[in-house]
């Protein structure tokens, strides 16, 4: 039986979720990236980018699926919504589950687990904590709209379909407040101490 410890890293649009897993990743402590996930699915997996071109064609070509046009056909018809994640959701469980094999055959003691729907689609019931990365209002707003391509209808969309900071952060066991990076790598390497006792050795 292994002694690995699954941390939820989860965080609304613009909170600093991205850095803080990269700060994770600086400190030796594996990290499974739901986007990252996804954008490999679309990109290499066949079996999933099939099924996509028979849900949304205009939205697939030889480079695989591409999201933009995928969004803005879920945009115009979100009643494929729900057909999409019947395809993606059970493939992304299986690249998590092989990460988390991978983790444990290797002996790590941590490993976190980065998902930005994560409250939403019930992960906290099979990991052992979540951590909740947060910043105010206002710098959540100029970080997300300082995005290329962003607009304030995407923005809303997006915010509208992830379960509200407040919320998260009362649910949460560890919060990050992502005010600076220094702070952030210090939070970090503190909860990894409290965690497993001490940083990884590189």
């Amino acid at each position: 039986m292994s002694d690995l410890f699954l941390l939820g890293l989860t965080g609304s649009i613009g909170m600093g979720k991205t850095t803080t897993a990269e700060m994770f990743r600086d400190a030796l402590i594996a990290v499974w990236d739901a986007d990252a996930a996804v954008h490999e699915l679309y990109t290499s997996d066949t079996d999933t980018i099939e099924k996509v071109f028979d849900l949304a064609p205009a939205a697939v070509s030889g480079e695989g699926v591409d999201r933009q046009k995928l969004g803005n056909i879920l945009q115009a018809d979100k009643t494929l919504f729900p057909k999409l994640e019947a395809i993606v959701h059970p493939a992304i469980r299986a690249h998590r589950a092989a990460f988390v094999e991978a983790c444990k055959g290797t002996g790590q003691k941590l490993a976190v687990v980065d998902i930005p729907l994560l409250y939403e689609t019930g992960a906290d019931e099979w990991l052992n904590a979540v951590l909740v990365v947060t910043t105010d209002e206002n710098t959540q707003r100029e970080r997300v709209m300082a995005r290329g391509g962003m607009t304030e209808e995407v923005f809303q969309m997006i915010l509208s379909r992830q379960t509200p900071d407040a919320d998260k952060r009362k649910r949460a066991d560890y919060v990050i407040e992502t005010k600076s990076l220094d702070h952030v790598r210090d939070e970090v390497h503190s909860l990894i101490e409290k965690l497993i006792g001490a940083l990884p050795d590189a």
